[in-house]
């Protein structure tokens, strides 16, 4: 009989039952016993527990999902006398006897035996398993797997069991799973644990509900979790390995809609109306025409900004694509509607040049700009948090001192936040909550100078709404990027001298030490020295890095900026934000060290003016990524290709190189492989939200509970809707 709600695709004759995938008769809710220790389990004490919880596993519930990396083919079942030399199979025998034998070399030991069936004798042989010969005894059933070696006939034993003992075929026959183990947690005893907790398996709820389930031909969770690990095919593992990919990126994405839904519900901001003169004058003012990309940037904006509930946008784009001027355009939206926008950046040297770049294009258009500096003496502190809570600045740019509890703005509609992506989901909520006053919270645009794929995005920012910016402004040229060996080092500041007599610039970044910030500095005022002593000794040198004073940052920047230095040794300091038009040359130390997303900020500080423009790779990398990620960097400057490629080479947990606080983690799905399944998540994801906001439908129940143990308490207001 077919479960209600459910084609006949699910009945016994369906496609699912032939594949393999058992059948579960009726729903459960999931039981209590999931919730259970491990040590409820025959043999498993408080040190094996302990270790145990090093995988992640701390309860019954932990075992079952802790699922298989891969499974070995052990379905060829053979007897005794249809063995072939070389053939791997699993045999059922009885054991005749058995005995120790030591070999010429010392570490070498055999335990022989001799097992039958009805078509035969062999020899079955194990090395170094001495207490084997205590172990078994004549007359024990055996399954034996492993292959004839041809020459006599010895069949070489890689696993075994003792049937009639509790875990026939669990490790010899079918498809055998295997885990990710520890020194005392071997994947037999996993076997075994999952062996006995295989009831439970059959008893769990499933949070889908049944016509999304039906709809999207899905096996029951139940059935997938127990085909995950003991399928009866490859085809029922695949199907099962589906479900539970759906069921992640769809959990996922649900609990992200809903925090964009609830927070569009449960906060308000001021509904800046439509395009002014401010802004048309700003664009008319711009000495290029802007791209395709950035008018439907603005025009997305532009309808969020009209609205009452506030705008929570992603902007991203390539380096140069000309994220600024779409930044600049929603602040200044704020400031025609008669109220003020702030500019966040992560680091001050980032936050000064936006304040620079800010204050260059708007110049002559009577605007009240401010930067928040960490050096403003306290006196100028105290005035221009006055001059701010007074309404008298209409832009106001800085770090994280923006939202402290002493900046009072007055009238803040926009936030702009870049470098986005060092903000996890819970991060953006407090953020636009802080920088709220008088109950209204601020439009906030957030924008990241580094390209995501789609597939990140939907993610990392699943709780944002998103603008790309394609393409780049007209005229600019792809940077010539080399990768070079250290034998052509002193060809390549041969190089660089040719540029740097042409007039150029040159950045000089030093290699990435992950010990502290310190130590990089180090190394960069030792690289300064050694260039500005050597091969740059013709040339004025300068040094920036993160443990300079503020006004040695300032004094550096400038001095590169107006030219009075030709190369500038640094940091990371200078990854994004950056902009000399004069700097033709980048130069990046031991950039094997460096990821790929990384490596291509570095590349974008030139290439912004007239000159034709080279970054230049010096390094030996060690590792195969390595190699693949300047291969890469040498073969496209498209940003969002090498996105692409970098969640390839390191894979998206490593993306961003932190996690994103908020966000469960991903057990099964891997977003390069897994693009159709997330984009279907998203779309059914967001269907449910749209019939049923609050979950509430008694369909939805198990959804709600299972979407509130996965999110933790970022999702506790779930309970009140």
């Amino acid at each position: 009989m077919t479960k209600p709600g459910c084609p006949a695709l699910f009945a016994g004759s369906g496609p699912l039952q032939k594949a393999g995938l058992p059948r579960t008769s009726k729903a459960f809710l999931n039981p209590p016993r999931l919730r259970e220790p491990l040590t409820v389990l025959p043999g498993v004490g408080p040190a094996l527990a302990a270790e145990a919880r090093r995988l992640g596993l701390n309860s019954l519930g932990d075992l079952l999902f802790h699922f298989p990396f891969r499974h070995d083919d052990f379905t060829s079942r053979r007897r005794i006398g249809e063995l072939k030399p070389g053939e791997e199979a699993t045999v059922e025998a009885t054991l005749e006897q058995i005995a120790l034998s030591r070999t010429r070399r010392r570490n070498l030991h055999l335990i022989r035996a001799t097992v039958r069936d009805d078509t035969g004798y062999m020899q079955a042989v194990w090395f170094n398993q001495d207490y084997l010969a205590r172990l078994l005894k004549p007359g024990d059933t055996l399954l034996l797997r492993g292959a004839c070696d041809g020459a006599g006939g010895t069949f070489r034993v890689r696993g075994h069991e003792i049937l009639g003992r509790g875990e026939a075929g669990l490790h010899t026959t079918g498809f055998v799973p295997v885990y990710s183990t520890t020194e005392k947690i071997s994947v037999k005893r996993l076997r075994g644990w999952l062996g006995q907790v295989r009831p439970l398996m059959a008893r769990l709820a499933d949070p889908l509900p049944p016509a999304l389930r039906a709809g999207l031909r899905l096996p029951f969770r139940a059935d997938a979790v127990l085909a995950m690990h003991f399928p009866g095919s490859a085809d029922a593992g695949r199907q099962a390995e589906r479900r539970l990919i759906f069921d992640e990126l769809f959990l996922m994405q649900l609990g992200l809609l809903s925090l964009r839904q609830r927070f569009a519900q449960t906060r308000h901001s001021q509904a800046l109306g439509q395009e002014g003169e401010l802004t048309r004058r700003f664009i008319a003012a711009l000495p290029f025409a802007l791209t395709r990309g950035q008018l439907r940037a603005c025009r997305q904006i532009s309808r969020d900004l009209q609205r009452p509930a506030p705008m929570q946008r992603l902007l991203q784009g390539d380096v140069g694509a000309g994220k600024t001027v779409v930044a600049t355009y929603t602040m200044l939206r704020a400031v025609e509607g008669g109220r003020q926008a702030a500019l966040m950046a992560p680091t001050e040297v980032l936050a000064e040049q936006h304040y620079f770049s800010l204050a260059r294009m708007l110049a002559g258009m009577g605007l009240r700009l401010a930067f928040l500096s960490s050096r403003l003496k306290a006196g100028e502190r105290r005035s221009l948090l006055a001059r701010i809570a007074a309404g008298e600045v209409d832009i106001a740019v800085g770090t994280h001192a923006l939202i402290q509890e002493d900046v009072v703005f007055p009238g803040l509609a926009v936030i702009v936040v870049d470098e986005q992506h060092r903000f996890g989901v819970r991060q953006r909520e407090e953020l636009a909550v802080k920088a709220g006053r008088g109950g209204l919270v601020p439009h906030a645009l957030h924008m990241t100078a580094t390209p995501i794929p789609r597939t990140l995005a939907l993610t990392l920012f699943g709780d944002l709404e998103t603008s790309v910016i394609a393409s780049l402004p007209a005229g600019r040229r792809r940077i010539k990027t080399w990768q070079v060996p250290e034998s052509r080092r002193a060809g390549a500041y041969g190089f660089i001298r040719e540029q740097l007599d042409a007039g150029r610039q040159c950045f000089v970044v030093c290699p990435l030490i992950e010990e502290s910030e310190a130590v990089q500095a180090r190394a960069a005022e030792a690289e300064a020295g050694r260039l500005a002593a050597g091969e740059f000794a013709r040339y004025r040198v300068g040094l920036l890095h993160g443990q300079l004073p503020a006004a040695a940052k300032q004094a550096a920047m400038q001095a590169f900026a107006s030219g009075e230095t030709q190369v500038l040794v640094a940091t990371t300091v200078i990854e994004v934000g950056v902009d000399v038009p004069n700097a033709s040359v980048m130069v990046i130390e031991e950039a094997d060290r460096f990821g790929l997303a990384q490596l291509h900020q570095l590349r974008g500080r030139v290439g912004r003016g007239p000159h034709e423009s080279f970054c230049l790779l010096f390094g030996d990398p060690k590792t195969g990524q390595a190699e693949r990620r300047l291969a890469a960097m040498t073969a496209t400057g498209d940003g969002f290709r090498l996105a692409d490629m970098d969640l390839e080479i390191r894979g998206e947990g490593q993306l961003f190189g932190e996690r994103q606080s908020g966000l469960p983690d991903l057990k099964l799905a891997r977003l390069t492989r897994d693009q159709e399944l997330l984009s279907l998540a998203r779309e059914k994801a967001r269907a449910l939200l749209a019939g049923d906001p609050g979950m509430a439908r008694p369909e939805h129940a198990l959804l709600r509970d299972e979407l509130e143990r996965v999110f933790g308490d970022q999702l506790e207001w779930l309970r009140r809707v």
